[in-house]
């Protein structure tokens, strides 16, 4: 399944610390990935699309790796009414972020 977590960053440079090992998915339960992750413009909020088994696991996972830094709520996505389209100037592939 697919699932989306929005990240309220309390603490935005340990958050996004700390989110490197969210991109490699250090530590990830089993068949769970990060595939999409969009940061704010005023480093806040950050909105990622992940792949899972389950959303427990995702929000465990993501809680569990950025601590107090971040409040992190997941929730499934209705696969039958997404869409999605990569827009231009978007990488298509994962970069370090500066903290």
């Amino acid at each position: 399944m697919f699932v989306i977590v929005q990240h309220r960053l309390t603490d935005p440079p340990s958050a996004l610390a700390r989110g490197e090992r969210l991109k490699r998915g250090e530590g990830a339960p089993g068949e769970t990935r990060v595939l999409q992750f969009y940061p704010s413009q005023d480093g806040q909020f950050v909105t990622c699309l992940w792949e899972s088994n389950s959303v427990d696991d995702v929000q465990r996972y993501v809680d569990e790796t950025l601590g107090d830094a971040s409040v992190n709520v997941s929730y499934p996505v209705e696969s039958s009414a997404a869409f999605a389209a990569t827009p231009a100037g978007i990488s298509s592939q994962a970069r370090s972020v500066a903290a």
